[in-house]
C-alpha cells in the first residue's frame, strides 16, 4: 500500500470513528484552526454543502448561538443544527432563501463545491472554478461587511484569477492545501477573511 493510500484511509477511518459524515471534516478543521474562519455565535452558509461534513463542522464552532445553513442540488442527510436548502449555486435567488433563514447577514461563507467529475481535467477545473464564481455572486448578498469565506479550487489555469477576483474583496486572501488533502489531488484552499474592503 502507497503511503498516499495509508493517509487517505486514516482521515476516512478517522472520520467513521469519530461520527463526521466526510473525510473533508478534517481540512476544515485543520484550516479554522490556523484562521479562525467560523467562531461562535457565527452564522455559516455552507454552499455545495453535502454529504454534510462541513456543515458538521460548522455547527460544532459556531454553537448553540450560531446558525448554519446549507446549500446543495444533492440531497442532504438531516443534520441536527443546520438547516439545508435543496438548490443550485447557480441560481441566484437561493440567497433570498439563506437571507430569509438567517435573519440577518452571515458571518462566514464556506464553499467546499466540486462539480460531478467527468474525468477530463481542463473541463472539470474550469467547471469548478464557474461555480465558485456563482457561489461568490450569493455570497456578495449574504455575507457581512467583516465577513470571513473559504472557498476549494482545482488548482490550474482559473486559479489565480479567482484568486485576483477575490482579492477585490477581501481585505486577505491565503492560499492553503492542508494535511488531510491527498498530496497528488489539485485542490487548494483559498481562506478569504475581512470582507468588504
Amino acid at each position: 500500500m502507497k503511503p498516499i493510500d495509508a493517509k487517505r484511509d486514516h482521515y476516512r477511518k478517522l472520520a467513521r470513528e469519530q461520527g463526521f459524515r466526510s473525510r473533508a471534516t478534517y481540512k476544515l478543521l485543520e484550516l479554522n484552526n490556523s484562521y479562525r474562519i467560523i467562531g461562535p455565535g457565527f452564522y455559516v452558509v455552507d454552499l455545495g454543502c453535502a454529504p454534510g461534513g462541513w456543515s458538521q463542522v460548522a455547527v460544532k464552532l459556531a454553537g448553540n448561538k450560531g446558525k448554519v445553513v446549507g446549500v446543495d442540488m444533492d440531497y442532504m442527510e438531516e443534520l441536527p443544527g443546520a438547516y439545508f436548502i435543496r438548490g443550485s449555486v447557480e441560481d441566484e435567488s437561493v440567497a433570498d432563501e439563506v437571507l430569509e433563514y438567517l435573519g440577518s447577514k452571515a458571518n462566514a461563507v464556506i464553499c467546499d463545491i466540486a462539480p460531478h467529475v467527468s474525468g477530463h481535467w481542463s473541463v472539470d477545473h474550469a467547471k469548478q472554478i464557474s461555480l465558485n464564481y456563482s457561489c461568490s455572486k450569493i455570497m456578495d448578498r449574504v455575507l457581512t461587511h467583516k465577513g470571513n469565506a473559504l472557498f476549494k479550487v482545482f488548482d490550474g489555469e482559473y486559479s489565480l484569477e479567482f484568486r485576483d477576483y477575490l482579492k477585490k474583496k477581501f481585505a486577505k486572501v491565503q492560499l492553503r492545501k492542508p494535511n488531510a488533502s491527498r498530496k497528488p489531488s489539485s485542490e487548494m484552499y483559498y481562506i478569504c477573511l475581512g470582507y468588504g474592503i
